[in-house]
């Protein structure tokens, strides 16, 4: 089985590594020179991994590991500079190839207006209905009142939570639910949790967010993994769905 897998991975250009049969437990999938790494945690029922479908041209490949009951699927391949992974949504239904797959990892607004502009290349970085640089899409948006001075900020960061950020030249946002983050609390409290805690409890360095804000970008957007895009009017953010996807948790390096 191992050989199988590394003859499927190489074949997209990309080398993969495993430990010996028996695998047991959720996968571990990591980024590594050249590839992939493959682990698992060792404990629960014995697991099985297959490549789906592998698009040698295209650098990607589709990988299903059924765990028991659970299957989880991961969409890996080479963007721009770097190697990547990427876990599908479970609830993404169709998902047989990388095609199917890559349109899963598009968020719905993005898909929809895919529908409606039809452009020549869905997937191609820069097409007629998107930017997209790693893991985010910046739509064409038209912002009525356009933000003032004031409420534009300037080399923004852009973060799923964890990874290197992504910097905004200008960004705007705008609603969202304010949250509280601390060491403590990485993923953020709500308003309501952070004043029953107690003052001992408050202090330290805390910071505060906002969850789910509507998010736009003007200018240049840089990351050191990716080229540079550059946005000439304001362009809606849209991360991809990875995020809703339960086998994210066995995804343990993707920038």
């Amino acid at each position: 089985m191992s050989e199988v897998l590394e003859r499927r991975f190489a074949r997209m250009g990309a080398r993969v590594s495993l430990p010996e049969r028996p695998w047991h437990g959720a996968p571990r999938i990591d980024v590594a020179p050249g590839g992939f790494a493959i682990g698992f945690t060792g404990a629960g029922v014995e697991a099985e991994v297959e490549v789906v479908d592998v698009r040698p041209r295209e650098h990607h490949l589709l990988l299903l590991v059924r765990s028991g009951e659970e299957k989880s699927k991961f969409l890996c391949g080479h963007d721009e500079r770097h190697w990547f992974v990427a876990a599908i949504p479970e609830r993404a239904r169709g998902v047989t190839g990388v095609t199917t797959a890559k349109i899963a990892l598009q968020p719905e607004a993005v898909q929809e207006l895919v529908e409606r502009v039809k452009p020549k290349d869905r997937f191609r970085r820069r097409n007629e209905a998107y930017v997209r640089q790693g893991e985010w899409f910046f739509v064409p948006a038209d912002l009525r009142p356009a933000p003032t001075d004031a409420q534009i900020r300037r080399n923004e960061p852009l973060s799923r939570g964890r990874g290197k950020a992504h910097v905004m030249q200008f960004a705007f946002r705008r609603g969202g639910e304010p949250v509280y983050t601390s060491r403590r609390y990485p993923a953020g409290i709500g308003a309501e949790e952070f004043a029953s805690l107690s003052p001992v409890e408050r202090r330290g360095n805390w910071r505060q967010f906002l969850r789910d804000p509507e998010v736009y970008a003007k200018g240049s957007v840089r990351h050191p993994d990716h080229a540079t895009v550059h946005l000439g009017a304001w362009h809606r953010v849209h991360m991809n769905t990875e995020q809703g996807a339960r086998a994210m948790q066995h995804v343990v390096f993707l920038d």
